[in-house]
């Protein structure tokens, strides 16, 4: 085909396969077969590939394109994404509807369900899709539009556009999506995402759009940022406005007046919940005229103009059928409760955590109840309590043995939880060296809970050490393992030798002590022999560490098997001295920061790094020492101490401002 009847033909397929998607993904009303529109991608692709200088960027084949880019770049919202204040009771929602009626004139109310996903703003001109980004902190986001074109309900470019228009919404994983998921993440040995929110925010900040593009997300718009070259009045107008430039936009939304009538529609989308194929986390009551808006105007961080009711957790009752008891990688013994599947927020529920005997004795649950459960915090099931015992049922009482290697199990002073002593219980053993090789410990790519359930029960490793010793050919005698994947973990493994003494030390498994312990534990031990020679009280003058700790430091590493794994590992070159990370550049030195809420790009360990890195301190709480308060979204109480101590507040981008 020549080049000019190839580029009529492109046009013409790239109309039809648009049209397609829109109809696929916003109306949810395919008009052709999955199997028609594949054959129109692969004609497109076809011609695409013959004529490469014909490939747009709004092409339907450049959903997905490029390189992964490795870093993501700020981005500083012209419009501020504000973050909206919640309310958990009607009383609490009327007092805000009153409150408006006292500042506006007959005001009238948009009614609509919030989506529990990632806040996202997208920017077009002159109808063409030039960025997306993240909320951020509501003043600087990250710029994701590679992934933000992976996602199919976001249309590429739009009909009959304005010169420049900002909508922002949601980006969420249907619930089908995220089940799909988590067991492919089961199956890998990955550690699977909790809820959806998360695995929506993990996915759309995938440094590789491939993956995001894998993960199946999609998008809500609910509500118009900027406008230039048309004005609307009303939130009502805005939203279909946007509807009719292509966009998926809130459905279901109501503009109420009086109160019985909001009521009604919290009352109506509570119901109809269960039956979204996303997951909701309450509903938004906004003032429906803009000029209004502007006239309540805005606290520094909330509009005056609007509230997000939270459900109260919901909570159902079900029958008890078992009580499955596990050991741990510490030899906690702990209970979970396995009962009819029920529906909670969404997600069917069978099974929830009992702690301790303590909590058992405390609801007087037992096998055969009826009880009552809730998600706390809409992710974690919970037992709440007993309602009614079964006839004949009996108290029950955790096994006085280990329920895997038979040792008598010992509950230890001032402890709640009972324990297997046996530190050579296959239990322990498999779930310690998970720990061991996992992400924040020696992080060996690659060697998952699956991967090393395997070595374990062949034989093949019986304590960590055991991991340096591994050959290839000892791999390829397993069925898991091809020649690539052998030559890949053998190599993980031995880089995981100069992972870190920090790292290492984490990796140990001593109770009581995560990663910012075994950190402060080497700052003041640098090296392994100094480590194992600190008494309690050298151990209890860290800052932060009490007698507890300190007796668990000193007890663990004086143990027969753990001082006989230390040496093993020394042997085998596993690197025992600590080398802090620093850019020589002591600006922090002397300064206390204490982080709170959710940063917008970093991590919380990430920005731990980044001060200590100029030699500052990062603190868990905040007091009168305290040099400044790094605060993200939904910051708390620590944030509340800090202004009212009078303590400098900063966001990621000041933090990061301050490092240049």
């Amino acid at each position: 085909m020549d080049k000019t009847a190839a580029e009529k033909r492109i046009t013409e397929l790239s109309e039809l396969l648009d049209k397609y998607t829109y109809q696929y993904y916003v109306l949810d009303n395919p008009e052709v077969s999955d199997y028609e529109f594949d054959m129109l991608m692969q004609e497109l692709k076809g011609l695409e590939a013959e004529h490469p200088d014909l490939i747009k960027p709004t092409s339907p084949t450049q959903r997905v394109g490029g390189e992964a880019s490795g870093k993501f770049e700020k981005v500083t919202h012209a419009v501020q994404m504000a973050s909206l204040r919640d309310v958990f009771s009607l009383d609490e929602v009327e007092a805000f509807m009153t409150k408006c009626r006292e500042e506006l004139s007959d005001p009238e109310f948009s009614v609509e369900a919030k989506i529990d996903g990632l806040s996202v703003s997208l920017e077009y001109e002159n109808g063409v899709l030039v960025r997306g980004s993240t909320r951020g902190d509501g003043f600087t986001g990250e710029d994701v539009t590679a992934n933000i074109r992976t996602i199919r309900s976001i249309p590429l470019k739009l009909t009959s556009a304005p010169e420049f228009i900002e909508v922002r919404g949601e980006v969420y994983m249907p619930r089908s999506s995220f089940f799909e998921l988590v067991e492919q993440q089961e199956l890998n040995g990955e550690q699977p995402f909790k809820n959806p929110r998360n695995a929506a925010a993990g996915s759309l900040r995938q440094k590789d759009p491939k993956i995001t593009a894998g993960r199946k997300l999609d998008m809500f718009i609910f509500n118009l940022q900027q406008l230039r070259g048309k004005e609307l009045s009303t939130h009502g107008e805005t939203l279909e406005y946007m509807k009719s430039l292509g966009f998926r936009t809130i459905p279901g939304y109501k503009i109420c007046k009086k109160f019985d009538e909001v009521k009604a529609e919290i009352d109506r989308i509570a119901v109809d919940r269960a039956d979204f194929s996303y997951d909701i986390d309450g509903v938004v009551i906004k003032v429906n005229d803009l000029a209004q808006r502007e006239q309540m105007g805005a606290t520094t961080k909330t509009p005056k103009w609007a509230v997000a009711y939270k459900y109260p957790p919901e909570e159902k009752e079900t029958v008890l059928r078992d009580i499955e008891v596990n050991v741990g990688r510490t030899g906690a013994i702990t209970p979970t409760a396995v009962f009819d599947p029920i529906l909670l927020a969404g997600t069917s529920v069978s099974r929830a955590v009992l702690h301790n005997q303590d909590f058992i004795n405390e609801k007087d649950i037992r096998i055969g109840d009826t009880i009552v459960v809730r998600k706390a915090g809409e992710i974690i099931p919970e037992v709440l309590r007993s309602v009614s015992h079964a006839e004949g049922s009996e108290p029950y009482k955790l096994p006085e043995v280990c329920p895997v290697c038979g040792t008598p199990s010992v509950r230890e002073e001032g402890e709640s939880v009972l324990r297997c002593p046996n530190v050579e219980c296959p239990a322990q053993l498999l779930k310690n060296m998970i720990h061991f090789a996992s992400k924040n410990a020696m992080n060996i790519d690659g060697l998952g809970e699956a991967n090393m359930q395997l070595l374990v029960e062949s034989g093949l490793v019986k304590s960590p050490a055991d991991l340096y010793a591994l050959k290839k050919e000892d791999l390829l005698s397993l069925d898991r393992f091809a020649a690539k994947s052998a030559e890949n973990l053998i190599a993980a493994i031995a880089a995981s030798k100069t992972a870190g003494f920090e790292r290492l030390v984490h990796a140990l498994g001593i109770r009581n002590i995560g990663q910012r312990a075994a950190v402060l534990l080497c700052e003041k031990f640098t090296d392994i022999d100094k480590l194992m020679a600190a008494g309690t009280d050298d151990v209890s003058s860290i800052e932060g560490f009490g007698d507890v700790m300190a007796e668990s430091v000193v007890t663990a590493l004086h143990e027969p098997h753990m001082t006989e794994l230390i040496g093993k590992l020394r042997e085998a070159g596993v690197v025992m001295t600590y080398e802090k990370q620093s850019t020589g550049d002591d600006r922090f030195a002397g300064l206390t920061f204490v982080l709170t809420g959710t940063l917008p790009t970093m991590k919380r360990d990430e920005a731990q790094k980044l001060i200590e890195s100029f030699g500052g301190k990062v603190s868990g709480s905040v007091s009168k020492k305290t040099s400044f308060v790094v605060a993200g979204e939904e910051a708390g109480s620590k944030l509340v101490k800090a202004q009212e101590l009078g303590i400098e507040i900063l966001s990621e981008a000041d933090l990061i401002e301050r490092t240049k």
